[in-house]
């Protein structure tokens, strides 16, 4: 199987994104829940012009049908999801969620951001598909 780079728009769009959630970090520091970081970066997000829907709902595929029940944090620019946690660490099963939209979008760059680091860029994990 040959490669495929992300586009050079996701990639823009995935620095967006990051730029928005170091402000975020920047301004709250770590320790607050998740909700409130998703609150924030929905309202940084607004300010700085870039689209996105918040707890976006994702329907699976499924042998001809679609299954309603899984939601992203965040679909940015409607090419980039964004997973959103405050927690010690990030867990295998964050990446095979973040896997799991991913596929049923048939989108190809998502983002694991967590809050509650010290560095916020201790706490991005790019997930490619």
């Amino acid at each position: 199987m040959e490669y495929e780079p992300i586009p050079a728009a996701d990639e823009a769009l995935a620095k967006e994104i990051i730029g928005a959630a170091i402000e975020v970090h920047r301004a709250l520091g770590p320790g607050f829940i998740e909700f409130i970081y998703k609150r924030a970066m929905c309202h940084e997000l607004r300010l700085r012009g870039i689209p996105f829907v918040c707890e976006k709902k994702i329907l699976v595929p499924y042998k001809g049908t679609l299954i309603p029940g899984q939601r992203c944090d965040l679909l940015v620019g409607e090419r980039v999801i964004a997973e959103l946690k405050a927690v010690t660490e990030i867990h295998p099963l964050y990446e095979a969620k973040v896997i799991s939209y991913l596929k049923a979008t048939k989108l190809r760059l998502g983002l694991i951001i967590n809050f509650h680091v010290r560095l916020l860029k201790d706490g991005i994990n790019r997930v490619v598909r």
